[in-house]
């Protein structure tokens, strides 16, 4: 059970574990079920059932700031600073 304020995904390999869940917070809390989970605190959800796998996605919100900033077409990096560059606390503070 994944729980955030007001926002709740619950995910279970087994649905009457979900449904029993569900019901035991239901008798104790006002809810609002809303059906099959697509999106929790604007992440995207994503499930492989074959494999047994669940996927959380922030690309639109990405896509949304790289938009706002104009950066839509900047390079990419497989890591966002150089592989040597290290840090210390003394940078921090600059």
């Amino acid at each position: 059970m994944l729980l955030y304020v007001d926002d709740m995904l619950i995910a279970a390999r087994d649905k009457s574990l979900v449904n029993k869940l569900k019901a035991q917070l239901s008798s104790e809390f006002d809810m609002k079920d809303l059906g099959l989970d697509r999106k929790i605190l604007g992440m995207e959800i994503n499930k492989n059932r074959q494999a047994g796998k669940l996927f959380l996605s922030q690309k639109k919100y990405v896509l949304k700031m790289l938009d706002k900033f104009g950066m839509r077409d900047c390079k990419t990096a497989n890591t966002p600073i150089a592989t040597h560059f290290k840090l210390s606390s003394d940078q921090s503070k600059i």
